[in-house]
């Protein structure tokens, strides 16, 4: 069984980091539109340099494993269930269900992941090729139907781009993520060798992703959501998007349990009876899908001015009960000890 402890340690900085925004946000340190700015930094700065110094240094053959198709099959699965579940039981707009398909079914794989991974599989392979098929195939199908789903296609100010086919063609251009995640493949696939310069300076930057991205997780935890969406709901707790209602328990509670049961069980059922593959590879798909949700979904809502109060508490939520289904998961699943 995994340690406890071992998880809790992995745990910690997540929750040190959101509770030192959700300080700072009481103190009024950083003023009213931190959470704006900060948010914004993540999303056109930070992220876009991570993303493309990971996936600039990747290998097409990291996709060719069977373990990677059922992690996909039951990301897949989730997600769907609650995008449909957002659409149909709570009135979801596209944008809106994006956010829940999103909260459903994808997982901390990066910051959290790799030291579960490392802990009770005995190393991150198996994470880095998650981490590769939520960059370059969830993440533009979310910011597809995010981008579709909003009167501004991509912002929040309500201005009109196009058309929605010439919003879906200029879509990878106005979005700093799918950009930079398409200039690591062009990269990759080139087999070109960055200067060094270049590289670290991207790491160096990168690095400020998922921490900015919690303080700013802290920061909304206090009071209703800042900035341009903030404001258009007249600063009443509620996001712009589908008439600036809020998530309520149940439609928090439906995408953490499609997040932290449906998710793992699926993948097991996915990977064990209907692919058979060995135990340590269903342990690596189980332990995976059962991440908590990414922090990257709130930045996305957001960004797109849809209601943050899902993507936040989902967060927070799920983050709580994975750390017992992941001990549920190596102790069920992992070699005797």
């Amino acid at each position: 069984m995994a340690d406890m402890h071992a998880l809790l340690s992995a745990f910690a900085p997540i929750w040190l980091l959101t509770a030192a925004g959700y300080a700072v946000a009481r103190s009024g340190l950083l003023g009213v539109h931190a959470e704006e700015v900060l948010g914004r930094f993540v999303f056109h700065v930070a992220m876009p340099a991570a993303l493309f110094g990971m996936v600039s240094g990747s290998r097409p053959a990291d996709f060719a494993h069977l373990s990677l198709v059922a992690f996909a099959v039951a990301t897949a699965l989730v997600s769907a269930a609650g995008y449909g579940v957002a659409r149909r039981f709570f009135g979801r707009g596209r944008a809106g269900a994006a956010v829940s398909g999103m909260a459903s079914g994808y997982v901390n794989s990066a910051n959290l992941g790799i030291p579960v991974a490392v802990r009770v599989l005995g190393d991150a392979s198996f994470v880095a090729q998650v981490i590769l098929f939520q960059v370059l195939l969830v993440s533009p199908v979310v910011l597809t139907l995010l981008d579709s789903g909003t009167r501004a296609g991509g912002g929040p100010d309500g201005r009109r781009t196009g058309g929605g086919l010439r919003r879906m063609l200029t879509m990878p251009v106005r979005n700093p993520v799918i950009m930079a995640s398409l200039l690591g493949v062009a990269v990759s696939a080139a087999g070109l060798r960055l200067p060094d310069a270049l590289t670290r300076s991207c790491d160096l930057l990168g690095a400020a992703a998922v921490p900015t991205a919690l303080i700013t997780l802290g920061l909304s935890l206090h009071g209703g959501p800042t900035g341009e969406a903030g404001r258009a709901a007249g600063r009443t707790g509620r996001a712009v998007g589908d008439g600036g209602r809020g998530a309520g328990p149940a439609e928090v509670g439906a995408s953490v349990a499609l997040k932290t049961l449906a998710q793992p069980l699926t993948a097991f059922l996915v990977a064990g009876p209907l692919l058979g593959l060995p135990d340590h590879q269903v342990l690596a798909v189980v332990v995976c899908s059962a991440l908590p949700t990414a922090q990257n979904a709130f930045i996305y809502a957001r960004e797109y001015g849809q209601d943050t109060t899902l993507a936040r508490n989902a967060v927070v939520a799920s983050t709580v009960v994975s750390m017992f289904t992941l001990s549920f998961a190596a102790w069920a699943l992992g070699p005797a000890r």
